[in-house]
């Protein structure tokens, strides 16, 4: 049973029998420092988190679990020290965050979970209303860069709570990630809505990776305590290595508790890049590039990498 929001997972080792404590002393003696780690409430971080646990490598962190939004607004004020974000707020606030190498949430084809819900196709959108889910920031982006310089239309966008039946009762279509959107990847078609899955369109406009989400320490973070970062960053990747090898357990576990049955939790996970390589850093950057252009991302933004 995964344990509840915001409660620190606690355990002596880490893997290898690295600690993921630091120690800081004071006029008291020894204090122990755990690093407050983030955690996305949606299955495309089930693989990491059931890895981390099966492993028992979940250890020693301070989890607190939240949607996107929340993560990305806690790493950038500082209220984590380490977690996912999303690579729109990623190269917003560049200078402030060091990316983990080797992990990342994106597609390198359809991603299942990032996805345009519409009456009608996106080509005939053009001067239409599109909802746009208040948890989607990058997303959001894809779609814009999608309607304006791909499909060659502007609607016009509203920000709402990610509900796809009140959103299509106000607008022409629906951006959507997470569990609701793999919902709707399934169940939109027979209900006669059109859908595209946004992570095979960029694939299909540019021939390259998406990358939806990374994961990243504060830089300040990361300069005052590297070994911290390197303990966390080497537990990360090697429990997601040990549940990517094991999916069709992974997705057994998590048909428990989801409603989406086993076989379809496989599909999805394997449909997932996970991945980090170069091909993912060049879909970044023409990202990154194109966002730019729009105004949603700082002209020239990269990223940098940590020390690992």
């Amino acid at each position: 049973m995964l344990p509840p929001v915001g409660v620190a997972v606690d355990a002596p080792t880490a893997v290898a029998g690295a600690s993921l404590r630091g120690v800081t002393v004071n006029a008291a003696g020894p204090t122990e420092i755990k690093p407050r780690v983030g955690h996305i409430q949606f299955l495309n971080c089930l693989p990491l988190y059931d890895g981390l646990i099966q492993s028992g490598a979940l250890l020693d962190v301070d989890l607190h679990r939240d949607d996107p939004d929340a993560l990305n607004e806690a790493l950038v004020q500082g209220d984590l020290d380490i977690g996912p974000i999303s690579l729109i707020p990623t190269l917003q606030h560049a200078r402030e965050l060091l990316v983990l190498p080797d992990m990342a949430v994106g597609s390198d084809g359809p991603v299942l979970s990032v996805v345009l819900v519409g009456k009608r196709p996106p080509t005939e959108l053009d001067g239409g209303r599109v909802a746009l889910g208040s948890t989607s920031r990058t997303s959001v982006v894809l779609a814009r860069l999608l309607f304006e310089q791909r499909y060659g239309v502007r609607p016009s966008y509203e920000v709402m709570p990610p509900d796809l039946n009140a959103m299509l009762q106000v607008a022409d279509a629906a951006v959507l990630i997470g569990d609701v959107a793999l919902r709707a990847t399934y169940e939109a078609p027979r209900f006669g809505l059109h859908l595209t899955d946004l992570g095979q369109a960029w694939r299909d406009w540019t021939g390259l990776p998406m990358v939806f989400a990374v994961w990243a320490a504060r830089r300040q973070y990361a300069e005052d305590h590297p070994g911290m970062v390197k303990d966390v960053h080497r537990a990360f990747v090697s429990s997601l290595h040990d549940a990517l090898a094991h999916v069709d357990d992974v997705a057994a576990r998590a048909a428990r508790w989801e409603i989406f049955d086993q076989r379809t939790l496989a599909g999805y996970f394997r449909a997932l890049d996970f991945s980090l390589g170069q091909r993912q850093r060049d879909g970044i950057a023409e990202f990154a590039r194109r966002a730019a252009t729009i105004g949603a991302a700082p002209e020239g933004a990269a990223l940098s990498f940590a020390d690992v």
